[in-house]
């Protein structure tokens, strides 16, 4: 049995998942948060996260030294063995404090840099991995010359939010206009943390989208695999973004664009400095080869772990406790050869009234799991965070579960009722 030390949790998906997995594993957990009632579930009662701790503490996780101070406390009282977090905003956090407490870690300084979209843009200028032009803008003096120099059409997103927030495609003037307010307005993410206010804009790639699993020790990448990604074009004149429709894996790739594609993301990863971590590195395949579109220092969302889980056996979140505990990750039993998911995107704005057809998806077998919204207040995606719902398919013997996932989904309808009009 080992103690460990979590800084925070999403609440959704991975935050879901791992507080069990580690109950199951015979390990315990100090939660430490700046503000419990944060996790609770809709209904009232305590997230997973909060009710299978041992122990939560209370400290200000968004201060670096009021947060190392709370985890030497927790270390004087019993011994702690790693450090880890579900959560984005909080991995340059737990790598200060697995510094700080002599524990397996990436260097905060990478981490630093990798959850901060233009300085990894420039990392890699640096090393000189081939990139997408880019500039940065913090006025909109600055962002209308970039766009001037970089030319139409761009993709402006903020460089340090995630889940696709205000990622937008702009063709002109008047679209970077509200492309850059929306990056540059708000002052503070979702946690309460201060953000950059800085707008990332870059050259449009083409080409379709993966992202690569994979998991460094010691300063060695071992590639998991990579993630087909099928991603719903935005709509510009309705200002949505880039919303990841669906996810298939392994990627039917051939072997020299599956290199490359590999090769490029190991070369990223050095130039950031990941020398410790789990990663989900999202490129395209465009006709100059791989280019980044970013890097995350930890596992893949949208229930990609758990296709990876299904088809290699590694599950990304028993990997991501092994790296806390500087244990070498080991896969368990395969249970098939392709796995996808399918998302459910509201048509429109509106009130959810149900789904046609989900009965129909206790007694299909081909159904690993799925999520359906309850009645309520729908939108229109415009960024991953508003997706409402999935269908999680498994092949056991091909290649079947991409195109098994969509039939499922297309013989759903959702109900919207349009918005009342006042």
């Amino acid at each position: 049995m080992a103690n460990l030390l979590m800084i925070e949790s999403w609440l959704q998906s991975t935050g879901l998942m791992l507080p069990p997995l580690l109950r199951a594993a015979g390990h315990e957990y100090v939660l430490v948060t700046r503000d419990p009632d944060l996790y609770r579930l809709p209904d009232g009662t305590a997230h997973p996260v909060l009710a299978l701790a041992a122990e939560v503490v209370v400290a200000e996780t968004n201060d670096d030294a009021a947060l190392a101070t709370a985890a030497r406390d927790v270390a004087t009282r019993h011994p702690v063995d790693g450090v880890l977090t579900t959560c984005d905003y909080y991995l340059p956090a737990v790598a200060v404090v697995a510094q700080e407490l002599g524990l397996p870690g990436a260097p905060a300084e990478a981490l630093r840099t990798a959850t901060r979209k233009h300085l990894v843009r420039g990392a890699l200028a640096a090393a000189g991995v081939p990139d997408v032009p880019f500039a940065v803008a913090a006025t909109w003096e600055q962002a209308h010359k970039a766009a001037a120099d970089l030319g139409y059409p761009l993709v402006v997103k903020p460089v340090d939010m995630n889940s696709g927030t205000a990622v937008r495609k702009v063709t002109d003037e008047s679209g970077l206009a509200i492309a850059f307010a929306e990056v540059t307005g708000p002052e503070r993410n979702t946690r309460d943390q201060p953000l950059e206010r800085l707008a990332l804009l870059e050259r449009v790639l083409e080409g379709p989208e993966y992202s690569v699993e994979a998991v460094t020790r010691d300063g060695v990448t071992r590639v998991l695999g990579i993630t087909a990604k099928s991603v719903a074009e935005p709509d510009v004149e309705a200002g949505t973004g880039f919303v990841e429709s669906g996810h298939l894996f392994p990627a039917p790739l051939d072997p020299a664009d599956r290199a490359a594609i590999e090769e490029h993301v190991v070369a990223v990863l050095d130039a950031v400095g990941l020398t410790h971590g789990i990663s989900h590195t999202e490129v395209r395949l465009t006709a100059a080869g791989p280019r980044l579109v970013e890097v995350n220092p930890r596992q893949g969302g949208g229930y990609i772990f758990e296709l990876v889980r299904l088809v290699t056996g590694f599950n990304p979140l028993r990997v991501l406790v092994d790296l806390a505990l500087g244990r070498e990750p080991a896969p368990g039993p395969a249970a098939a050869a392709s796995a996808a998911v399918t998302f459910l995107l509201a048509p429109s704005d509106g009130v959810v009234r149900g789904v046609r057809g989900a009965e129909r998806l206790a007694e299909d077998e081909r159904v690993a799991g799925h999520e359906l919204p309850a009645p309520g207040r729908a939108v229109r995606p415009g960024d991953n965070n508003e997706r409402i719902g999935h269908v999680l398919v498994a092949d056991p013997s091909g290649k079947r579960a991409k195109a098994w996932a969509d039939e499922i989904v297309a013989g759903l309808e959702v109900v919207v009722d349009a918005p009342a009009t006042v």
